[in-house]
């Protein structure tokens, strides 16, 4: 598939984007529009549109490689998938409604009302360092398969690709915000959900397969193993392990992540809120299942054609998750690879896109007090000013992350930082499990840093070192449980009895 073709088409998705942006933002453009969309969105909207903040890029192309890779991982992850799903009941049942009970625009103001200024600006901050960094990375991974099989092709470095891509995303997001992502990340959805069924249809038509004779295939493919309940202590794919760490990832990384539940808060009110994630789960579980049945899918496709899996550049070591765009845009070409490449833009930007305007709002409320009544006066008048510099700021960070990345330029080390950066989500489950479930106490406001700090560093020498200190046993997702309870009980140590319940928790 000619690069200039693929890059044409990706170009007229995002004049389409900026139109939408135009004709969602012409009338508004004032900060109770970019934060909120004046709480007037549609649930059914934003439970379609989270689909494609919650699926990534990575996901779009990692999860299918992950099945045939060489730990033998098969179709684990939807133990872990099965783990979100109950976590998103608990976010819909417990985190909700007290969020629609503050009446809030950052969700860590939450923490401001009952634990006190320093630990709300160090909640916003874990939020802000953790975002920046799982969004660049996002970015750059994808970024990576976009240089490789069209940027390259015409001779454009690797840094001005990135600032394509992010000038893009900010020019339909800098006016209309949250409003206009509500409706770009529902279209982008479209494009996510159609470009995984199309998958699998391609690759069915070009095994001679029905697509109801294909679920066979993947049964008989040796791929397809979802529950692994051997070997707890050694096993990363226990699971005990995966179910538990999806659940409380999912509490942390979307719970208690401004940029996913912003869009929930955009609702009318709490029920649909909940009907929003309701709905949500169950199309996210689908969509996933399907996910996983295209890795089985491409792994026969390759084993029939003597496709091997692509091969590094700079590691030499096979990447499994370059398969999928080698068969899309290599072997199949034309319409498929047209449908495979518009599905990751579209779960890329997304994901992207909607970080960025949260990163802005949660920056612009918990640390330059937009939401404050004696700032409103600004938030009126300059504050739209200054937001949009705070936008522009963000995405010059990002940048930055992103070509530190590129400049690493080691697998091992990218994903080293990748995961320390879900480290940071332990530290806000257990600030808001302090103020759920011991509303009867505070802490020293200042020393709540410290705590946050040492408790995830603990748990990444717990995780180096947990084969020698715990009898073999080796973490996998559940290790963010441990962050939290070492942050609650730290937070515990440094608390006292509160003279007055706070009621607008209790």
């Amino acid at each position: 598939m000619s690069p200039t073709v693929l890059l044409l088409f990706i170009i007229g998705y995002f004049v389409l984007l900026i139109l939408v942006s135009y004709f969602t933002s012409k009338n508004s453009s004032d900060n109770a529009t970019f934060f909120t969309a004046n709480r007037k969105s549609k649930w059914w909207l934003v439970a379609f549109g989270l689909i494609g903040t919650a699926l990534s890029g990575v996901t779009f192309i990692s999860v299918p490689g992950e099945v045939g890779s060489a730990s033998g991982a098969q179709f684990r992850y939807f133990q872990f998938v099965l783990g979100n799903a109950a976590g998103y009941i608990v976010v819909a049942t417990v985190l909700l409604p007290l969020y629609y009970r503050m009446h809030l625009i950052s969700i860590y103001e939450v923490i401001e009302r009952t634990l006190g200024k320093v630990s709300h600006k160090t909640a916003a901050a874990i939020f802000l360092l953790s975002r920046t960094i799982g969004s660049a990375f996002r970015l750059y991974l994808v970024a990576i398969v976009l240089q490789r099989f069209i940027f390259d092709a015409m001779h454009v470095p690797f840094w001005l690709t990135i600032v394509i891509c992010l000038a893009l995303i900010w020019g339909y997001t800098f006016k209309g915000g949250l409003k206009t992502i509500i409706i770009t990340d529902t279209l982008q959805t479209v494009f996510l959900v159609a470009s995984v069924f199309l998958s699998i249809y391609f690759i069915c038509n070009s095994l001679h397969v029905n697509l109801f004779s294909a679920f066979e295939t993947i049964k008989q493919s040796g791929y397809s193993k979802i529950f692994f309940l051997d070997d707890f202590v050694t096993s990363k794919f226990h699971i005990t392990k995966q179910f538990l760490g999806g659940l409380f990832v999912t509490i942390g990384m979307f719970g208690l992540d401004q940029d996913l539940m912003q869009k929930n808060l955009s609702c009318k009110n709490i029920w649909d809120a909940q009907k929003n994630m309701y709905t949500f789960t169950v199309i996210f579980v689908i969509v996933n299942l399907f996910f996983l049945s295209v890795g089985a899918l491409l792994y026969v496709y390759a084993a029939a054609k003597g496709i091997p899996v692509p091969v590094d550049a700079i590691t030499h070591k096979p990447r499994t998750d370059y398969l999928f765009p080698e068969i899309a845009l290599n072997h199949f070409g034309g319409l498929p690879a047209v449908v495979f490449m518009l599905g990751l833009t579209a779960a890329t930007f997304a994901t992207t896109d909607s970080a960025l305007t949260a990163l802005t709002t949660s920056f612009c409320v918990d640390f330059l007090g937009f939401d404050k009544e004696e700032n409103s006066q600004r938030s009126r008048a300059s504050g739209v000013g200054i937001r949009h510099r705070v936008h522009i700021g963000f995405s010059l960070l990002i940048l930055i992350v992103i070509l530190l990345f590129n400049a690493i330029n080691d697998a091992s080390v990218v994903s080293a930082i990748f995961k320390v950066a879900t480290f940071t989500y332990g530290p806000l489950i257990g600030l808001y499990a302090f103020v759920l479930f011991v509303p009867h106490r505070t802490v020293a406001d200042r020393a709540t840093p410290l705590v946050c700090i040492l408790a995830p560093a603990s748990c990444f020498f717990l995780d180096k070192y947990s084969t020698q200190l715990l009898g073999g046993y080796v973490f996998a997702e559940e290790l963010i449980i441990v962050n939290g309870l070492l942050t609650f009980l730290g937070l515990l140590i440094i608390s006292k009895r509160r003279q007055a319940v706070n009621e607008s928790v209790a």
